[in-house]
């Protein structure tokens, strides 16, 4: 509780990206002492039980439940952030020059809602600051995912050219890459879902994938790709089919949302990606979809809205073999995740399942 009680009053009274910030940067600090991860793993980590870890991508994932995209923009708090029970985590999204992303204010917190709003747009130090980060890591302690996403200025002809430069700086840094088109805050950007432009993206960041594969050796690194939940049925078949045509391993489901529904903050007005539990449902229909398209052959990552065990098995059970956190992080604080893997095992428990992969998709079977 020591987060709810005495951090979170703290942040919560400063502006969000200052509070952002702090907490990146605290994690960054720390993690370069060597004594504060095992502190850290020893107040909040989450111990490795067999019924929740998960070998998939051609990675292992102590838990399931990982970080999204969007808090560890530069990959500057890995071992901060792996210290604290995830199973994995995005860094990113980056692109390949730094940009400074949309002007500020641009995050803003409902509380009453608990969700939030960000129009930050992919504000990040590039391709190459980003590989230094990660090329300084002393160890690894869980999957690091690469989110990458074009420049502002790159246009939509040219978004696969910066994709490919992201694969080149990062390729050997990286566990798996995702491939963003589905944030709302780049002008354009999610157009690439649909169309020969998604179909032609995708087709050149596997072709730089095998190429960088053949250059530095080892097993092929997987591609995920994440998309938006807002599309209707129509557009959502067609993403899936073109995405599992591709050779891509997987999706993310979902990124924020640009819908404004049920919500009772003032910042409701403002522009941007929701993320947080007015999210939940849509994200988990999103998968249900999904899985039932592709006959569960296409891996899942569930992500939106999840805030508790019940949250996260819902997604499983929709279809989702791994899960992500983002807001619950803000509102809960790292505590959130052993209450989702305690809670996770004893639903397992009670449905009789002895593994989560007996979960995945069981409300279709």
């Amino acid at each position: 509780m020591l987060y709810r009680s005495l951090a979170k009053p703290l942040l919560f009274k400063m502006d969000p990206e200052q509070a952002h910030h702090l907490i990146i940067g605290g994690l960054s600090g720390m993690g370069s002492i060597r004594p504060v991860p095992s502190g850290l793993r020893v107040m909040y980590g989450v111990r490795e039980t067999a019924d929740l870890a998960v070998d998939m991508f051609g990675c292992h994932f102590p838990t399931p439940v990982g970080l999204a995209a969007g808090l560890d923009k530069n990959g500057q708090a890995v071992t901060g952030f792996s210290s604290i029970g995830f199973g994995f985590m995005e860094v990113g999204t980056v692109t390949p020059l730094a940009q400074p992303g949309n002007d500020q204010p641009r995050l803003f917190r409902l509380p009453p809602d608990e969700a939030l709003v960000n129009r930050m747009g992919f504000n990040n130090l590039g391709a190459e600051a980003m590989a230094g980060e990660l090329s300084r890591l002393k160890e690894r302690r869980i999957p690091v995912a690469v989110n990458i996403g074009k420049n502002k200025a790159t246009s939509n002809e040219e978004a696969h050219l910066d994709y490919a430069k992201c694969i080149r700086a990062l390729y050997q840094y990286a566990d798996l890459f995702v491939v963003n088109i589905s944030s709302p805050n780049t002008p354009d950007l999610r157009n690439l879902q649909h169309g020969n432009e998604l179909k032609e993206l995708l087709a050149a960041v596997m072709n730089e994938m095998e190429a960088q594969r053949a250059i530095v050796g080892g097993a092929a690194k997987s591609v995920l790709v994440k998309i938006a939940p807002d599309v209707n049925d129509q557009e959502l078949e067609y993403m899936v089919r073109t995405i599992a045509d591709s050779g891509v391993a997987g999706i993310i489901a979902t990124n924020t949302t640009i819908s404004r529904e049920g919500l009772s903050h003032q910042h409701a007005k403002e522009t941007g990606g929701l993320s947080g539990k007015p999210l939940r449902d849509r994200s988990t229909e999103i998968i249900r979809q999904i899985y039932r398209q592709t006959e569960g052959k296409l891996p899942i990552i569930g992500s939106g809205g999840i805030f508790t065990s019940e949250d996260a098995y819902e997604k499983i059970k929709a279809g989702a073999s791994l899960v992500e956190i983002y807001t619950a992080l803000i509102y809960e604080g790292p505590e959130v995740n052993r209450r989702i893997h305690a809670g996770l095992r004893e639903l397992l428990r009670q449905d009789g399942y002895s593994h989560i992969s007996e979960a995945v998709g069981a409300e279709h079977k």
